[in-house]
């Protein structure tokens, strides 16, 4: 949950940010969101190694830690300098998405489509219905007003793995 609304709340928002950041124009915009969805596919190949390696909770724990530092980066550093910080924040996330999936069905083996639907289901639209509220904070405050609570959600979601032991 917390995953998916870091990255539907940057999906939402991340070319208006940027726009507004660089001053740039849509292409601007443009170019970070295209950013943000390579970054996905690069992470999700790399994840798929890093995890077969250091295993996948220790792959997770960690993406989400370099997450809290790319996303508070992507708030907070002006400039194109933004694109480095979406790149990060994206292969942070995508990195681990993979690994949910595999690990909530090893931990409910007699139950692998509850666990995908649940992982992949369940956890996506809750970050949809948080969109909106998103939205509703950018228009009383500001995009880097909106964006600033997903910084401490990749950290949430490491506290919360925190228990978990490999299946």
């Amino acid at each position: 949950v917390c995953r998916s609304i870091v990255f539907l709340g940057l999906s939402t928002f991340v070319a208006l940010y940027v726009r507004e950041r660089t001053g740039g124009g849509e292409a601007a915009g443009t170019a970070a969101l295209f950013v943000l969805y390579a970054g996905g596919a690069v992470g999700t190949v790399v994840g798929a190694r890093l995890a077969e390696r250091y295993g996948r909770l220790t792959v997770v724990r960690r993406s989400y830690a370099l997450t809290v530092f790319a996303v508070a980066g992507v708030v907070v550093v002006p400039g194109p300098a933004v694109y480095g910080f979406v790149a990060l924040a994206s292969a942070g996330l995508y990195v681990p998405f993979a690994l949910h999936i595999t690990l909530g069905q090893d931990y409910l083996p007699g139950r692998v489509g509850t666990a995908g639907g649940v992982t992949l289901g369940l956890t996506v639209s809750v970050g949809g219905l948080a969109a909106p509220v998103l939205g509703a904070l950018a228009d009383a405050a500001s995009l880097r007003v909106a964006l600033a609570p997903l910084v401490v959600l990749p950290a949430v979601g490491v506290l919360l793995l925190r228990g978990l032991a490999e299946p």
